[in-house]
């Protein structure tokens, strides 16, 4: 999969707002399908439509806890966030070099205004 399909799908997964609820919770701590979903009071099957979206683009990734293969843990991934902030400083890279120009533009407006002509007769 190419980097530009992999950004699509994180913006994709992001745009719901429950998925970005998920990512907060996780950014604090891993937790457990169940307590996912009583933290954003929906029920265990919309939560496990909403966690399988997020598997896979890659965002989130599950494990055993212990012994218990039945228990999952869910925790983020960082690379498809690394992915998004190299995007994400690119635009702002543009915007930056946008406003310097513009800045220089407006410094450099007044020295470059033709003065009036005098005329002596």
């Amino acid at each position: 999969m190419s980097a530009a399909v992999k950004l699509d799908a994180t913006f994709a997964a992001l745009a719901d707002p429950t998925r970005r609820g998920v990512v907060d919770l996780l950014r604090r701590k891993p937790r457990r399908a169940g307590e996912l979903s009583a933290a954003l009071s929906m029920s265990p099957a919309a939560m496990s439509r909403h966690l399988r979206v997020l598997r896979q683009t890659g965002l989130v990734e599950e494990d055993s806890l212990g012994e218990d293969l039945r228990v999952r843990v869910y925790t983020l991934r960082r690379e498809p966030f690394v992915r998004l902030r190299g995007w994400l400083t690119g635009v702002e890279d543009f915007w930056d070099d946008q406003l310097a120009a513009f800045k220089e533009h407006v410094e450099l407006g007044p020295a470059m205004k033709k003065r009036p002509r005098c005329t002596t007769r």
